[in-house]
């Protein structure tokens, strides 16, 4: 079952509400239950979510979170020791973890929620890190762990946005919003599905790397604050079948009249805020879908990896940071500077 030399293990660790209060810390090593498994951790990755929590800005979860909190949710990192029962994996393999471990399969509960790490409890930001085999998926040999630890949040979202909540056909179209890492996913997804994708950005700088990256047409919000009609006009006044939809309360508005009749929208992020009011008719008159997707179950998690490994994609990573920088890396996904997704080198 092979365990590491070490009695102790170097984790990244948040005392109080502010960027300011991480600190690197020693704490031991526990053993193992007998359906868990420990991975020696390579890589991590960034998402909005972690930045929320570090600086107490989860009021809705504020309850479930307890300081001092190890954070992030996603990870990557090869298994080290097995307990007596796992026969999922073994020695050696690849994995990555689910950010949600408990939501195996069917539709989201309460009781997952209260096992998404690095918030309800601790999460993976660690030399070593520990669970049960039932959250993990092995990722292919073709993703290096810094790719593969883009995974489970993210690149989920994206995925249950347009394949599990939707069913996204070939020849649809798709608007993303901004260059996030599920923005970028989806972009990466839907046109893998043989989809038009366009997207909104409000940098210039990022306009001619979205196009390279497939988008068919990126509109600026800062300056054609109205992007839906833009967009209606560029698709003939049909308006697009699916948006994921990041922004929230400050976008929803020019999401609804940028969405064709019967199409959907995919409330993935609030980065707007969540609080607005919102006109009621034109989504009873377009009968449009509205709905909240919520990264997903960990069989979502392998039915994804099975089309990233089948398709060749590759996730987009912007910037790497050490483990002793997470502050400054989270001040830079703060920034909004990134494109793709921000990781952490353990």
């Amino acid at each position: 079952m092979s365990a590491p030399e070490a009695t102790t293990n170097l984790v990244a660790q948040i005392d109080a509400c502010g960027l300011e209060h991480f600190r690197i810390v020693e704490r031991p090593l526990v053993p193992l239950r007998r359906h868990e498994i420990r991975i020696r951790v390579h890589a991590c990755s960034l998402n909005y979510r972690d930045l929320l929590i570090a600086l107490g800005q989860v009021p809705s979860r504020s309850s479930e979170i307890r300081l001092p909190l190890v954070p992030l949710s996603d990870c990557a990192g090869e298994v080290i020791e097995v307990g007596g029962a796992v026969d999922r994996f073994q020695l050696g393999d690849r994995v990555s973890s689910a950010q949600m471990p408990d939501w195996t399969a069917g539709p989201l509960r309460h009781e997952n929620v209260q096992s998404a790490l690095g918030g309800a409890v601790d999460g993976v930001l660690a030399k070593y890190f520990r669970g049960h085999q039932r959250g993990f998926v092995k990722v292919p040999d073709t993703l290096s762990f810094e790719e593969a630890a883009t995974l489970p949040t993210a690149a989920l979202a994206a995925w249950n946005a347009l394949f599990e909540a939707n069913d996204l056909k070939p020849g649809e179209t798709v608007l993303v919003q901004g260059s996030g890492g599920v923005s970028v996913f989806a972009l990466q997804f839907a046109l893998a599905a043989g989809a038009r994708v366009f997207a909104i950005t409000g940098s210039e700088d990022k306009v001619s790397r979205l196009e390279r990256l497939g988008a068919e047409r990126v509109f600026r919000h800062d300056t054609e604050p109205h992007w839906g009609q833009a967009v209606l006009e560029v698709t003939g006044g049909a308006g697009v079948d699916h948006i994921v939809e990041t922004g929230g309360a400050g976008t929803i508005e020019e999401s609804i009249r940028a969405t064709a009749i019967g199409g959907s929208i995919s409330l993935v992020g609030l980065l707007t805020g969540a609080a607005g009011r919102v006109d009621m008719l034109p989504v009873l008159a377009k009968t449009l879908r509205i709905h909240g997707v919520v990264v997903g179950s960990v069989e979502m998690f392998e039915r994804m990896i099975a089309m990233i490994e089948h398709l060749g994609i590759r996730p987009v990573i912007d910037e790497a940071f050490e483990m002793r920088d997470i502050t400054a890396a989270l001040r830079y996904l703060k920034s909004g500077r990134h494109l793709g997704k921000v990781i952490i080198r353990v």
